[in-house]
């Protein structure tokens, strides 16, 4: 079983179906038991960072999804739900003026770093539009290193993304990215490269894109994760 995680803020229906079309047994809930009780675990984006941090503590989510990843349980965030990986995100988080104060929210702290908002302009001054919406291509990390650690090559190594091409487009809408680490498996560009997805341990993983809206890689990549899910 899949838990899709319901933290009350938007609609969850097109990934339950994507998952679904695929063969999986989903679980649309915001119990914080059934999710720790779940084989794998999806976390959707919709809404900003600090109101979805803030409900998923509210109701114990954070807590139970950050022990199951821990176990090694398999995980997918999609969008905000990727954000929600790593320790801070600034997106509806209230700023104040003492540059060394941080009141960013809290997330799941699984992955090092603070989400901050996509930088409007490239290293040559040329505007970009921000949010990030449309489709983009997504390709292997270019420092030269994946999460495992070995040597980017032209394919992907990341089993999330088992059959896809490099430079396969997948559909974006954001206004946030994560921070560029070793734990990158994908990167797009859009006034700056970014990392697009991102993978923690053997089994847990994020992506920037909506894969359950990105047509045929999509399905492609959710079926990945099904089968990542089955293996474990």
């Amino acid at each position: 079983m899949i838990a899709v995680v319901d933290y009350h803020k938007g609609n969850l229906l097109s990934v339950q179906r994507g998952l679904e079309a695929l063969g999986a047994s989903v679980l649309v809930t915001d119990d914080a038991a059934a999710i720790a009780r779940a084989d794998a675990i999806v976390l959707p984006g919709v809404g900003a960072f600090a109101d979805a941090a803030e409900s998923m503590r509210a109701l114990g989510q954070l807590t139970a999804v950050r022990e199951r990843i821990a176990l090694g349980v398999p995980f997918l965030g999609i969008c905000l739900g990727m954000h929600l990986m790593f320790e801070e995100g600034t997106e509806g988080a209230p700023q104040e003026d003492d540059e060394e104060s941080s009141h960013n929210a809290q997330g799941l702290a699984v992955l090092p770093g603070v989400v901050d908002r996509m930088p409007r302009r490239d290293a040559q001054g040329r505007a970009h539009k921000v949010p990030h919406v449309g489709w983009n291509q997504v390709v292997p990390p270019a420092d030269g290193k994946n999460a495992a650690g070995r040597p980017a090559e032209a394919a992907f190594a990341s089993p999330l993304f088992a059959g896809i091409d490099p430079g396969e487009f997948f559909y974006f809408t954001h206004s946030y990215v994560v921070p560029d680490g070793p734990f990158s498996i994908a990167e797009t560009t859009h006034a700056t490269a970014f990392p697009c997805a991102v993978q923690y341990g053997d089994a847990a993983f994020g992506v920037q894109f909506h894969p359950e809206k990105s047509s045929d890689a999509g399905s492609k990549l959710l079926g990945n994760f099904i089968a990542i899910a089955k293996g474990a």
